[in-house]
């Protein structure tokens, strides 16, 4: 993705409001991406990032809304189709994960 002319607009699924920021923001572009990401930008080569992630994702906890985010995302944001009693539900596994 970080390939793309820096100008390409990207669109994020959420954000986390990072420290000293107040408002929520989901655009973005792929320059200011290269420039600021803290995860992956031009200094960091394949090596490193998943170093970082692979260390850093084993202390993270399951995010509290995954199960519900990622039915929606799969989708491209659409609801799932509602039930014969009209109502849509997100439904949530209660003996797995």
């Amino acid at each position: 993705m970080l390939s793309l002319p820096g100008e390409t607009r990207l669109f994020m699924c959420h954000d986390y409001k990072a420290p000293g920021r107040d408002e929520y923001r989901w655009e973005t572009t792929v320059a200011e991406e290269r420039a600021t990401n803290v995860h992956v930008h031009d200094d960091v080569d394949e090596e490193t990032f998943v170093q970082m992630r692979t260390e850093r994702d084993a202390t993270l906890d399951m995010p509290r809304l995954i199960l519900p985010s990622v039915q929606i995302n799969m989708r491209a944001g659409a609801f799932p189709p509602a039930e014969s009693n009209g109502v849509r539900y997100i439904k949530i596994p209660l003996n797995a994960l």
